[in-house]
């Protein structure tokens, strides 16, 4: 691959991902989940299902642990996580999604299948399908990072 065939599929992959992340986003706001940020939902994907400490969080985000701690805050006064006992590690918090959280996680799914439909519109079920294994081939367990 040439480095201009490179770049150009470099080009490609973050655009979609930054369409992908917007559309996402502006679905679960349209939802009635105001005051979220695309950095919330990058922190349910690693809370969901069985919560995660801070500093799970935090390597999960690529963020450090003050930032996490900032972000999970902020979580809590809105309402979406709450702390919890860790149940193998007294000196530990474990960070848990609460119903609302669970409830912006589920927006955020419906969001994504309608920002997913059009590709399907353009390329067809079958395309699609392919290009979702052929992805997941490259970055089958990568975290979901937001790029800061």
């Amino acid at each position: 691959m040439q480095n201009s065939e490179a770049m150009a599929l470099s080009a490609a992959l973050l655009a979609v991902a930054g369409e992908l992340t917007r559309r996402i986003h502006d679905g679960v706001v349209a939802r009635g989940f105001e005051g979220v940020r695309p950095a919330h939902g990058f922190a349910f994907a690693r809370l969901a299902p069985d919560g995660a400490t801070v500093t799970e969080l935090a390597a999960h985000l690529g963020v450090t642990k003050q930032a996490a701690s900032q972000l999970v805050d902020e979580m809590v006064r809105k309402g979406y996580v709450e702390r919890r006992p860790h149940p193998e590690d007294a000196r530990a918090r474990l960070i848990m999604l609460t119903e609302r959280g669970w409830a912006c996680a589920r927006a955020a799914e419906e969001a994504a299948v309608e920002a997913v439909r059009p590709w399907t519109e353009l390329l067809g079920e079958r395309e699609v399908r392919t290009l979702q294994g052929q992805l997941l081939r490259i970055a089958p367990h990568g975290p979901v990072r937001p790029s800061w």
